[in-house]
């Protein structure tokens, strides 16, 4: 199996280059090594390494930044993803693509499924939805996996950047109001492993996210409660973030497939322990 991999140096991309099977052959892209935004480079790269799958873990993903970035958010989280999907359909290959539970409003208060409809609050979530019709339009053959709320140890993301707020000392509030599934960028890439070599014949939405429902602020509370931090820094606070997130994003699957996830408690250790090495 040839994968032809973007967002190598990501959360995601790192775990996959870590569990990469034995038998799996792997170009890693990274934005200094493939510009997803330039056709003739992606066309350039699929000629040359012939994959099998295309794999983009690749996206802007900096939601309150995206308000005042609309087209660069749309040039890399819709454009970025047509040119893969367009020539991966030319060459005949899957594409497997990674979105978000911000495609919707989060109004309905109970998990959304693949056929519910979307409705996208910001920017940053509009910029996904359009990646998502993009590569469904032009590559038959995509599979789009929905997540929520990735973290891990790699990089920036919500559990290493309440560990530095709260080693700081100084009291720091997060949002009570918003639910979502966390997801450990760990069983995620293992997921992404998994549907590739067991399920090559999956098109089209499929939904994958941590098994524990909670806020942001339970999510915190819990990082720090592990890192064996004072839980009293963390305050509940409204939001204040340019961007407006859904209250409710928590993503359920239509799919009969038992895909295995940790804990969020041992999630949190893993991570812990991995900032350690």
């Amino acid at each position: 199996m040839r994968i032809l991999m973007t967002g190598a140096r990501g959360q995601i991309g790192s775990q996959i280059r870590k569990m990469l099977p034995d038998d799996w052959e792997l170009i890693a892209t990274d934005s200094k090594t493939l510009d997803i935004t330039h056709a003739d480079s992606v066309e350039n790269m699929l000629s040359v390494f012939q994959p099998d799958v295309v794999m983009n873990t690749a996206g802007y993903t900096n939601v309150d930044a995206a308000e005042n970035d609309l087209e660069k958010a749309f040039t890399i989280n819709a454009q970025g993803v047509l040119n893969l999907a367009r020539s991966a359909n030319q060459h005949g290959v899957k594409m497997l693509h990674l979105s978000t539970d911000y495609v919707f409003d989060g109004t309905k208060y109970t998990p959304y499924t693949e056929s519910n409809y979307p409705n996208p609050l910001n920017i940053y979530g509009k910029s996904k939805l359009a990646g998502e019709v993009a590569a469904l339009s032009a590559n038959p053959a995509t599979l789009i996996v929905r997540t929520s709320g990735v973290f891990s140890a790699v990089g920036n993301n919500f559990l290493t950047t309440v560990l530095n707020n709260a080693k700081q000392g100084k009291a720091f509030g997060v949002v009570d109001e918003q639910i979502c599934c966390p997801t450990y960028a760990a069983d995620l890439a293992a997921a992404l492993i998994t549907l590739v070599r067991d399920y090559p014949q999956m098109r089209g939405l499929y939904h994958f996210t941590g098994g524990t429902a909670l806020s942001w602020y339970d999510f915190a509370k819990k990082i720090v409660t592990a890192a064996g931090l004072d839980t009293a820094l963390v305050e509940k606070t409204d939001s204040t973030s340019q961007a407006t997130r859904p209250k409710y994003s928590v993503l359920a699957s239509e799919y009969d497939i038992r895909l295995p996830v940790k804990t969020i408690d041992e999630a949190i250790a893993e991570s812990l322990a991995a900032l350690q090495e």
